[in-house]
């Protein structure tokens, strides 16, 4: 309730300032200067002074000594004091006199207190008469009192009224730090629902004003909530204030939040202090964060405990978190006891790797329910997933619409399915918007085919004269190169024989090599021509040999070439045996005549 009636002192103001070596501390100047004050007031109210009976039990009463107070407010009162009135009610109140209060404040509202008002439209609530208990909030609310207009908001706002925001919001611009923060609650949720690109920046930054009005009065909660939207708009510096602001004044997300906000900034150490207050206060994303971190350390009985106790919290990702703590370790049959209690939950990553789980285990039928659970919940793993398991049965159509609702959400692999579903369906059109979001995806595989597609409407170069300007790369090319430093090894043969076109050996030579050390057969033996050309066919048949035991017909075929030209007839006919079942047909054609020559020379 308010006390009314206490005036500021001289000292009160801070207008006697003396150096810190002449004289007592502030503080002590502090206390003088109230208990001079006190002594002028006792001097005026015993000489009849109705305003100093009124100051100086307003003085009492907000010290807490009601006893010594009321005399003072019931004499103030006497003599028609409005303020001495609601601070009587007041200390009655206080002394647990409700009814008796609430004719003081009466009388005072009737008289025009506002406070009075405001603290008789409370006691009326409390009684559950909302009709009087408006009536007087509103009598106080449009005396510009920032207390009787933000009761007055909070009713019509419990009865569904939309006039609560108009009364909010003159509560929050009369400087009520509760008014700021739910004005702005109330703001934020309603620009929740709305596209980022359609919420007005107006709205957006009066949402920042009321929060920072509201956190620059102390409250803690209005305090975490702008240091997310500064963390969100990258000003990590002053987020940090106020989430360091809040976490001091208790909350415990605001420590969680600012211990995120150190480990992003390389602090793992005072991050984790943050977490653990935070944790300690029952945050359960904290104590999962400090779980993840023990985990990370190798130090899993201690991560596990972490899990736990965010699960105590309510924290579902606790359950989800210690599944995959066991499944790393191997103990499947818990891990699938901690997924499954979370999945329950409505933890749809939880379900997802449950029904991996189940499927490594050959359980499809049991994993399928779970895929669907957690791709119509929103796992865009798991929508992918249920793609594959219906790729695998044959239903092309069900996997491709599973691809496709991942794709949407940006899965790089589903988007590479839907791309080469396309291809396969004749839509060239359809198909590049998918290869070009699997490729900048990082897809090695939509780089490559992407580029295989770019490559096909390429018009054929026309023949270059002697000192002309090597082209430019075509975007074609540089897709094939992405997917060649990426580890593709079609796409490094192909950089290869583009190289190698535009006459630069040695990075043809160099593509060629890094493909055939990573088991491409086509890059070996494209690296044996390309030997064979500049003169060195002994390391070229090396080449050839790797590639025709991995089962490139054409350099069985070369080889054989090689060993009858050396005379090795019989080595050579091994080879020819060797192309000729290796294929294609025409190699196999030409491995035959061969063979049959060499067989004739070695019988003859």
């Amino acid at each position: 309730m308010d006390v009314m009636g206490d005036k500021a002192t001289l000292y009160g103001t801070g207008r006697f300032v003396r150096p810190s070596d002449e004289g007592p501390a502030r503080d002590e100047l502090g206390d003088m200067g109230e208990a001079a004050e006190e002594v002028r007031l006792r001097l005026a109210a015993e000489s009849g002074d109705t305003e100093a009976m009124s100051v100086l039990g307003a003085m009492l009463l907000r010290r807490g000594e009601l006893d010594g107070a009321e005399p003072h407010l019931r004499a103030a009162t006497a003599a028609g004091d409005r303020a001495a009135a609601n601070n009587l009610g007041v200390l009655l109140h206080q002394r647990g006199y409700a009814d008796e209060a609430a004719g003081w404040w009466r009388i005072a509202a009737v008289a025009g207190s506002a406070a009075a008002a405001h603290a008789l439209g409370r006691h009326h609530r409390e009684r559950g008469d909302e009709p009087a208990a408006e009536y007087w909030l509103r009598q106080s609310a449009e005396q510009g009192h920032a207390l009787g207009a933000y009761a007055l908001a909070d009713l019509l706002e419990h009865r569904g009224d939309a006039a609560a925001g108009h009364w909010m919001r003159a509560a929050a611009e009369r400087g009520h730090r509760e008014a700021a923060y739910r004005l702005a609650r109330a703001l934020d949720r309603r620009t929740a629902g709305e596209e980022e690109s359609a919420t007005d920046a107006a709205a957006v930054g009066e949402i920042e004003q009321w929060y920072r009005q509201a956190a620059a009065r102390g409250h803690r909660r209005a305090a975490l909530h702008l240091g997310a939207i500064l963390e969100k708009r990258g000003e990590l510096k002053e987020a940090g204030r106020w989430y360091l602001t809040s976490a001091k004044d208790g909350e415990p997300r605001a420590a969680c939040a600012l211990g995120f906000l150190l480990r992003d900034a390389g602090d793992t150490e005072s991050a984790a202090v943050w977490w653990l207050r935070a944790a300690q206060d029952g945050d359960g994303n904290a104590a999962n964060a400090l779980g993840a971190l023990h985990a990370e350390r190798g130090e899993t009985q201690t991560a596990e405990r972490w899990y736990r106790a965010a699960l105590d919290a309510g924290d579902d990702n606790g359950a989800y978190n210690l599944g995959l703590l066991c499944a790393e370790q191997g103990r499947t049959a818990q891990a699938e006891q901690w997924y499954r209690r979370a999945a329950y939950a409505g933890h749809r990553e939880a379900a997802n790797a449950l029904a991996i789980l189940l499927l490594q285990g050959g359980d499809t039928t049991g994993a399928e329910p779970w895929f669907s659970k957690a791709a119509e919940a929103g796992s865009v793993d798991a929508a992918f997933n249920l793609g594959i398991l219906h790729a695998g049965r044959g239903e092309e159509a069900a996997a491709l619409r599973w691809y496709e609702r991942a794709a949407a959400a940006g899965h790089t692999e589903a988007a590479l399915q839907v791309g080469i579903a396309r291809l396969r369906e004749g839509d060239e059109q359809e198909a590049e918007r998918h290869l070009r979001c699997a490729a900048g995806g990082g897809s090695p595989e939509g780089a490559y085919r992407l580029a295989t597609l770019l490559d096909s409407r390429r018009p054929p170069e026309p023949e270059h004269e002697l000192g002309e300007t090597v082209h430019e790369k075509t975007e074609c090319e540089e897709w094939y190169e992405r997917a060649a430093t990426q580890g593709h090894r079609r796409a490094q043969v192909r950089v290869g024989m583009l190289a190698a076109a535009r006459g630069d050996v040695v990075e043809a030579a160099r593509w060629y090599r890094t493909a055939a050390e990573a088991g491409s057969r086509n890059g070996a033996f494209n690296l044996g021509l390309l030997l064979a050309r500049e003169g060195s066919e002994p390391e070229a048949a090396v080449w050839w040999t790797r590639a025709a035991d991995a089962g490139h017909g054409r350099a069985a075929l070369r080889l054989a070439l090689v060993y009858a030209r050396r005379g090795e007839l019989a080595e050579g006919q091994r080879w020819a045996d060797r192309a000729v079942a290796l294929g294609p047909a025409e190699v196999a054609e030409r491995a035959g005549r061969l063979r049959d020559a060499l067989r004739q020379e070695l019988t003859a």
